[in-house]
This record gives C-alpha cells, structure tokens and sequence, in this order.
C-alpha cells in the first residue's frame, strides 16, 4: 500500500530524499526509519515516541496539579499555623507529601516546551509547505495555542517552584499560602495545556497545506509577525542592547547590595526581576527582526525557528536557552528579593518573615548570579553572530 509520504513526492515530480534535511543519514531520514508509521498513515502522527511523552507527561501533570489544586482550596480555608489542632497538624503533614509531588511534576515539565519545537520541527518535512517547526505548528488551530499556554505554564512553573524552595527554608513555612494560591492558577494552565496538546496531536493531517515562514514573515505578509519583522533597525537594534546592558547593570548591582545597603538592594532585586521579565519580548522582537537575518544572512527571512535547525548550526538552541533560563532565574531573584523588605539595622535583612532572614538574601542572589551569567551569554552569543555574519542592513 503507498503512503501519503509516497504520493507527495509523485504530485511533486521529486522524491522526498533530494532535501538536504532528508538526505541519507540526516535527522529526517533517522526520524522516518524509526516511524514507519507516520509515514504510512496520518492518524498515527500521534504515536510517535516524542509525542507520547509529551501527552503522557502534559496528562499526568494536568491530574497532578488539578488534585493537588484541590488540597489547595481546602488549606486556604483551614490554613492556621498559631493553631494547635489535629486539623492543622493534617494539613501539615499532607502539604509537604502535595508540595513534593506538584515540585516534581513541575520540574519534569520544564522542558516540554522545547520537546514540543524539537518535536514539530521533526516532523516538518511531512507537511506541505512547511520548512521548520512553525510550518508543523500552523497545520492546525491548535498548535501555536499549546506553544502559548507552554510558554506562560514554562514561568509560572519556574516562579512555584522558587517560592516552594524559599517556603522549605524557613521553619514556619512562610510563603505557604502565597504558593498554593499560584498553584490554583497552574492547575487550570496545565488542563488547558495538555487538552491542547491532545487536540494539535489528533488533528494532525499530512494532507493539509500549511504555511511556511515565509508567508508569515515576509514582506507582503500581514499580523503581528510581519509587524514585528518590520521594525526599523534604528529603533529595534539600540532598543534591544540598551535594554539588555540595563538587565545586567541592574543585576550586578543587586548581587554587590552589601555595598549599596540593604533598602536599595533589595529594590535593585525587585527591579531586576522585572527587567528580566520584560526583555523577554524585547530579546524575542529582536531575534525576529534583525538578529535572525544576520545568521541567515538574508534580509527578507525572519523566522525565529529555522535557527534551531542544523543547516544554521542549531543558532536557535544557543540563543534561546541561555535567554529563557536568565529570564526564568531572573524572575526568581524579583520573587525571592521580593520577600526581604530592606530596611534592616545593623546590618541584618529585614524580611517579611523571621525564619527566612538569611535563606531569602541567598536564594535572591544565587539566582541572580545565574540570570546575569545566562543573559551575559545570550548577549554575546548575538553580538557574535553578528560579527560573524556577512549580512549588511
């Protein structure tokens, strides 16, 4: 029986094998050895072993953190901890067996997001018109929603799990109440998410012609991608390195308070954990528009996920990790300076809790240190691209 792989290639007047990415000992062609049934059958997309990961992994959580977000509900009703009662005693004993599990489930859940792009762009070579990951991603309604709700759930996991750590620190388990009621905004995000992930992976149709990046990046393309790819370099480019050299200045101030004092440390903390969050989109509106051209070393093509091919040296994988991590640590360092309120004498933090005196000023640093050495690399990886690059805009 001919798959649907066999009859592309016949409507096409080429075989599949003439694509570099699909030649003899390339990644797509591993990728096909392996899947004999993707190639052969569309609705067995889903059986992929990288998609069942996915699913499995999106489910399971998706259970954890609803169960979990109702245990949360009832502690915030009963929560005492000046009570003495066996109810508060139960509560104390079942919140750190919950808080384990829902820590686990979360850190395990970080990297699905990246799974999910590695994943789509895999299977890119499969669907008509598609070049990259964000081909695979447009097959269906589906797919840049569960990229979204990825994206938001990757932060809010991140941001759990400093809070759980801090409220670990301390005796009385201060932050208690402030971290469940996060989690009662995770258990929905990760319902959504793994509901959108089931529906991406079983609408998925090979038959389907997709768009490329190039017609959602190009100069006739219209939204807010082409808006983005169409940012002048005089506003984009100084925008970007002022607001990336400002994170940094912020954040090695913060890590040096004990010079400044306390009460202007700790604002340098909040502050930083807020530059942080906004150069995200700054750094993302950046790759977009000019830094993904030079690696290209094309104008007109934009897309920010034909870099984490290896026809571009996996540019993507360097830039993003580096940047996503320093935002998520940067987030962090914000929450956890967050808790200390400056203002101590004699040299000691004052914090809003007693019992994390110490492990808040810590905790806020360490993660400082590691979002200013993961966004310095990000920085420098652009400024080597650029330097690198023949591209003159």
């Amino acid at each position: 029986m001919a798959g649907w792989w066999r009859d592309r290639a016949d409507s096409a007047g080429t075989k599949l094998a003439t694509s570099p990415r699909r030649g003899p000992g390339s990644r797509i062609a591993a990728f096909t050895e392996l899947d004999t049934g993707l190639r052969r059958y569309d609705a067995v997309m889903i059986f992929q072993p990288a998609a069942l990961a996915l699913l499995l992994a999106a489910t399971l959580n998706a259970l954890m953190l609803l169960a979990a977000a109702g245990f949360a509900l009832h502690l915030l009703r009963y929560w005492n901890p000046a009570s003495g009662s066996e109810r508060q005693i139960a509560l104390e004993r079942r919140t750190y067996l919950v808080s384990t599990l829902v820590g686990l489930s979360l850190l395990i859940g970080l990297p699905a997001m990246a799974l999910l792009v590695h994943n789509a762009d895999a299977m890119a070579p499969f669907f008509t018109g598609a070049m990259c990951a964000l081909g695979s991603l447009k097959v269906n309604a589906w797919g840049m929603p569960t990229l979204l709700t990825m994206l938001v759930g990757f932060f809010l996991a991140a941001a759990w799990l400093v809070l759980n750590h801090l409220d670990n620190q301390g005796w009385d388990t201060p932050l208690m109440r402030r971290k469940y009621r996060l989690l009662l905004l995770l258990a929905p995000l990760a319902l959504a998410q793994a509901v959108l992930l089931w529906l991406y992976y079983l609408n998925l149709n090979p038959e389907v012609i997709t768009s490329c990046c190039g017609s959602l990046f190009g100069p006739a393309a219209e939204g807010v991608a082409a808006d983005l790819a169409t940012l002048p370099l005089g506003f984009i480019q100084p925008a970007f390195f002022g607001g990336w050299l400002l994170t940094l200045v912020v954040g090695a101030l913060f890590i040096a308070r004990g010079r400044l004092g306390h009460v202007f440390g700790y604002l340098f903390g909040r502050g930083f954990g807020l530059l942080a969050a906004l150069h995200l989109p700054l750094a993302l509106a950046a790759v977009i528009a000019f830094i993904a051209p030079y690696i290209y070393e094309q104008p007109n093509h934009h897309c920010p996920f034909c870099l984490l091919q290896a026809e571009h040296g996996y540019a993507g994988w360097v830039l993003y990790l580096p940047l996503f991590v320093g935002t998520a640590a940067g987030i962090g360092a914000g929450l956890a300076a967050g808790v200390a309120t400056g203002g101590g004498t004699g040299g000691a933090t004052k914090t809003r809790a007693d019992s994390l005196r110490e492990a808040a000023p810590r905790v806020a640093t360490n993660l400082a240190k590691l979002s200013v050495a993961a966004l310095g690399l990000f920085g420098l990886a652009v400024l080597f691209y650029l330097w690198r690059s023949n591209l003159v805009m």
